[in-house]
């Protein structure tokens, strides 16, 4: 049988990235690790999961969760620094709300 670990192994994403596609989408870790999967191989596929933990971001932020935003931001600083040549985005955090 495989396992979460198997899935996440095959993803290129560590389990924080697909904590945030899992939390972004509305989805169960396996699904989300399926996803991120899927993405992480496509042409612009890396571009959409910073923007998938962006939005993570902003709705952390906007729940005055300011922890799970910094951790988020972290999350996002990682895929930045591990697919950089994935696009023309640079992966800058979501700015703070006022």
């Amino acid at each position: 049988m495989i396992t979460i670990e198997d899935c996440l192994a095959l993803s290129d994403l560590t389990e924080e990235e697909i904590d945030a596609i899992a939390e972004h989408e509305h989805l169960p870790a396996i699904i989300a690790a399926e996803l991120g999967n899927c993405l992480a191989h496509l042409p612009g596929g890396i571009d959409h999961i910073r923007s998938m933990i962006r939005d993570d971001i902003a709705a952390a932020r906007l729940r005055g969760d300011e922890r799970h935003a910094l951790r988020l931001s972290l999350v996002l600083m990682h895929l930045c620094r591990e697919h950089p040549d994935s696009g023309t985005d640079v992966g800058h955090a979501a700015p703070q709300t006022a």
